[in-house]
């Protein structure tokens, strides 16, 4: 009986493979495994078999899969108003963004369904006060290697190298400069210049930190001319760095703050956060279909809520430092370094072409985790994550890079 069932679970993956094959288009490579459920730290495929998820959807699932307060909040909203146009207020919308603007000391909150849509949002912003008040300056300066979306507007504003030439014409008016080289950044300047835009921690970009001086002389620029600091925390906010919010590391406040991912614990959400100052919209510059959809806003915050209420920013920090002293641990007998990264999204280097292969082992034997480029291995494991959790991963990981030392 189990062999039959076996095979049955085979040949529906294998004709659902097909038609995936057959209709969706291709924007990635995926692997020939179909995921089916999820709880906590887990999730299982089609064919029953179980992965420890260190993943987490992209630093999205931070309270893990399928989590209750999650599922009980959809549930709830979703039997009383789903949707009733961003030219209403809603109750849940009015909430969230007392809870969000209460935790991150800002004063108004914008909502939106993908961390791309923010960081637009905030570039819209930005463009804005140069309109008004810095005399039609429009330029952003950004960084190179970071990484804010995926809008033709975003892949310009992100400063990869590989995407410079991809779906040209690109959208002017963003410079790149090196991270935590304040000089060119100082030098990239001008009448034009109308923001600084940057991740604290890129996390696309290979877990790389800016330094503490670096930011304050980025603080020190805007003050100076007059313009906002815009923080992309898409990645890094709600609790994954270690604290709700990676700029806490650093003892500054930005003037417009992003955040996405964690925040709707895998419902689509993002949101703009701004001071009083930079609350210069005019009714049509900016909006959406689902802005603030009760939904979306009730999913928010109790995903939000519970981050907060389970101080798993906390956990966080606790079980990022355990992470890291596993890893550092492993590197005394493996071709393991640069250890990096705050919290629970932390970054590692493997020899050259090892990465992808290390990540394809891993799986094989119920283990996910990213390879960043062929050299780089980033774990973002939910925010839930315990001790025996990180242990089981290290004992796979362990295992893997074994045998591909083995058979090299």
């Amino acid at each position: 009986m189990l062999q039959t069932t076996e095979t049955t679970e085979t040949t529906q993956t294998n004709g659902l493979l097909a038609e995936a094959d057959k209709s969706i288009l291709f924007t990635t490579k995926r692997p020939h495994i179909i995921m089916e459920r999820g709880e906590g730290m887990y999730m299982w495929d089609t064919e029953g078999k179980r992965y420890l998820d260190f993943i987490a959807g992209w630093a999205v699932n931070a309270l893990g899969h399928s989590p209750a307060v999650l599922r009980d909040a959809l549930a709830k909203q979703s039997s009383t108003l789903v949707h009733a146009s961003p030219a209403f207020y809603n109750k849940p919308m009015i909430q969230f963004a007392e809870l969000l603007t209460n935790i991150s000391g800002m004063d108004k909150a914008f909502f939106a369904s993908s961390g791309a849509e923010a960081n637009e949002s905030a570039i819209k912003l930005a463009r804005k006060h140069g309109a008004m008040r810095m005399n039609g300056a429009y330029e952003i300066i950004t960084v190179t290697n970071g990484f804010h979306g995926r809008t033709l507007a975003m892949m310009s504003a992100t400063g990869k190298p590989e995407w410079e030439t991809l779906f040209a014409p690109k959208v002017d008016g963003f410079k790149h400069v090196p991270i935590n080289d304040l000089d060119a950044c100082f030098a990239a300047v001008n009448n034009h210049t109308c923001a600084i835009m940057l991740e604290l921690i890129q996390g696309e970009g290979g877990v790389n930190a800016v330094d503490e001086a670096y930011l304050y002389g980025l603080r020190k620029i805007c003050d100076m001319y007059g313009m906002p600091l815009i923080i992309d925390e898409i990645q890094t906010g709600l609790g994954r760095t270690g604290k709700l919010f990676a700029y806490e590391h650093y003892d500054i406040k930005p003037d417009i703050l992003t955040l996405g991912k964690a925040i709707g614990g895998g419902f689509p959400l993002s949101a703009m956060l701004t001071t009083d100052k930079y609350d210069i919209f005019e009714q049509g510059n900016q909006g959406g279909t689902y802005t603030g959809s009760p939904l979306a806003m009730a999913a928010g915050h109790a995903v939000v809520q519970e981050i907060v209420a389970s101080n798993l920013a906390r956990n966080a920090e606790l079980q990022g430092r355990y992470l890291k002293s596993k890893l550092q641990q492993l590197s005394g007998e493996l071709p393991i370094s640069g250890i990096r990264g705050k919290g629970l999204l932390i970054a590692f280097d493997v020899p050259q072409g090892l990465g992808p292969k290390l990540v394809d082992e891993c799986q094989d034997n119920g283990l996910l985790i990213n390879a960043l480029k062929s050299s780089v291995i980033r774990l973002m494991p939910a925010l839930i994550v315990t001790r025996e959790d990180i242990d089981g991963m290290i004992a796979i990981l362990h295992r893997a890079f074994n045998k591909l030392l083995t058979s090299a």
